[in-house]
């Protein structure tokens, strides 16, 4: 017992901890959005969330929940990547911030795509990142697509 509180790595792991909380953390995501194209969006708001989820759930039966956002703390990425093929993780991340706004970068992440020969299946999945909530303007770019 005495290791555990006086234990460096347990200090350790609470600073890190901290610094995952100014990161962008994926929620949610899922195979099918039955969106065709790319689309990227920043949600500040339930209402908009849920449209967001009435729109993927048109097809679902039952429908996906709804993830818990504190929106007076947090906001939400959404990123639809279109008909894919393989299996791409994207990962966000802050490129630029001024006192005005914040670009954050949509990087296709394909070391996660299979390498076989084998056909692959062709999905449109979506991601869902919260993040902490800004005042400033977000632009989201792209790269690797």
């Amino acid at each position: 017992m005495i290791c555990l509180l006086s234990c460096k790595a347990q200090k350790d792991t609470k600073l890190q901890s901290e610094r995952n909380d100014s990161e962008m953390v994926l929620i949610a995501q899922d195979a099918y959005s039955g969106i065709d194209a790319y689309e990227a969006a920043v949600i500040t708001d339930a209402k908009s969330l849920g449209k967001f989820y009435s729109r993927i759930n048109k097809t679902r039966k039952p429908g996906l929940p709804v993830p818990e956002v504190d929106f007076s703390q947090e906001m939400v990425v959404v990123v639809c990547l279109g008909e894919r093929q393989g299996a791409t993780l994207p990962k966000l991340s802050k490129t630029k911030e001024s006192e005005n706004e914040v670009s954050i970068t949509v990087i296709m992440d394909t070391s996660t795509a299979k390498e076989s020969g084998e056909s692959q299946v062709i999905s449109s999945p979506f991601y869902v990142y919260k993040m902490p909530r800004t005042t400033k303007a977000v632009h989201l770019e792209k790269e690797g697509f």
